[in-house]
């Protein structure tokens, strides 16, 4: 399993439309990927789950992955947090 933590830089947090695009890259990948914000953890492959988490500006989020692609599904969620200039690594 690896992990990485990201403080949210972007406003408005992460709000329906990055959503959209972090669960749409989640579900790429056969791993596991987990989205854990304040205690709670989500399943990140569901839209509502991560609409559920209610992510504001200075949160700190925590995406684990564990699976045969793990690596792989760690860096593209890095990258769409990058592309979608929400948040930065904490």
């Amino acid at each position: 399993m690896i992990e990485k933590s990201y403080k949210i830089t972007s406003e408005t947090g992460i709000h329906a439309q990055s959503a959209v695009h972090l669960v749409n890259e989640a579900i790429k990948y056969n791993s596991n990927i987990i989205l854990e914000v304040e205690g709670k953890k989500i399943n990140m492959k569901s839209i509502m789950g991560v609409m559920s988490l209610g992510v504001y500006q200075g949160a700190i989020i925590t995406i684990h992955c564990e699976g045969t692609d793990e690596g792989q599904a760690l860096s593209g969620l890095e990258n769409q947090i990058y592309q979608l200039k929400i948040g930065k690594e904490y």
